[in-house]
């Protein structure tokens, strides 16, 4: 195999990998990161030993992404404020044109379902991604990963469960998420604290997640009036300022806030039965970078 159909080939699975590794680890500079390593196993590997090229880089790829999950903990950093994952652009167009796959994918890339996966083990979290999101057969997983059958079956028991346990619901229906969401901004630009008050759940969470580098609520807020006043608050106090651009972030839409040409925060809603259940928003530079070009 010369050295521009190698590249060929990688390009190909490239968006594949991209999204095994950020669901794997919820930033994509380490995604980007790891993705980058596998092309390096790839262009050094022996091509009379790679059969089938997408398994052997979704191996490679997920077994990286499990190493450097467990370096990341190891190292157990402390974290100032609520943790969300860092975002990012989905764009499915026609490469997933059946609904049920497409509902399937978007809510495992969103935000509360990474949230949850952060509490996973390393390999419950590989496999899960692998088998809810992807839909690799049990012994295909259990080859990737150098496990018996059983074994992964007893994983993707485990994380099934606990993720189904602590996950809220989603409304995956992105006309209707798209509606609410640019009723959202309407009103909290437009202080109108009755008519956001009217679209949020009564038991509304709000997530900031700043890093400590950013103004945003260092606890979770709760309740439709603490919310709605802080949105209004903060609409009143750095609105002004900013310029408000749609954006598709974790296969759903989200406001993204320019402070000029930098991104300054990211809002984006959790929806369920036509009403705001969570509202995330993220303030921390280091996560906002890839949204620059946007």
């Amino acid at each position: 195999m010369t050295a521009h159909p190698l590249t060929d080939v990688f390009e190909e699975h490239r968006p594949l990998l991209m999204d095994v590794a950020y669901r794997m680890l919820g930033r994509v500079a380490d995604a980007e990161d790891v993705v980058q390593d596998a092309w390096l196993r790839w262009s050094r590997a022996d091509r009379d030993e790679v059969r089938a090229p997408r398994a052997y880089l979704v191996r490679v790829t997920t077994r990286l992404a499990i190493d450097r999950l467990r370096q990341v903990r190891a190292r157990g950093e402390a974290y100032v404020g609520p943790w969300l994952p860092e975002p990012y652009v989905t764009e499915f167009g026609d490469t997933v044109p059946d609904t049920a796959e497409r509902a399937v994918l978007a809510e495992s890339v969103s935000l509360a379902v990474l949230v949850v996966l952060e509490t996973l083990s390393p390999l419950e979290r590989a496999v899960f991604v692998l088998r809810e999101a992807f839909g690799y057969p049990y012994a295909e997983i259990a080859a990737l990963l150098d496990r018996g059958e059983a074994a992964v079956r007893q994983l993707a028991g485990r994380a099934r469960r606990h993720v189904e346990e602590r996950r809220t619901r989603y409304e995956a229906d992105p006309a209707r998420r798209r509606d609410l969401t640019e009723r959202f901004l309407a009103a909290a630009a437009g202080g109108d604290l009755a008519g956001l008050m009217s679209l949020l759940a009564p038991d509304v969470r709000l997530v900031g997640d700043s890093g400590g580098k950013a103004k945003t609520p260092v606890r979770v807020l709760h309740t439709a009036d603490k919310v709605g006043r802080f949105l209004i608050g903060a609409a009143r106090k750095d609105g002004p300022g900013l310029t408000l651009r749609y954006v598709e972030t974790n296969a759903g839409v989200a406001i993204l806030a320019l402070a000029g040409d930098r991104p300054d925060a990211l809002f984006q809603l959790d929806v369920v039965g036509g009403r705001i259940t969570t509202v995330y928003i993220i303030r921390n530079p280091d996560k906002l970078r890839s949204l620059a070009d946007l």
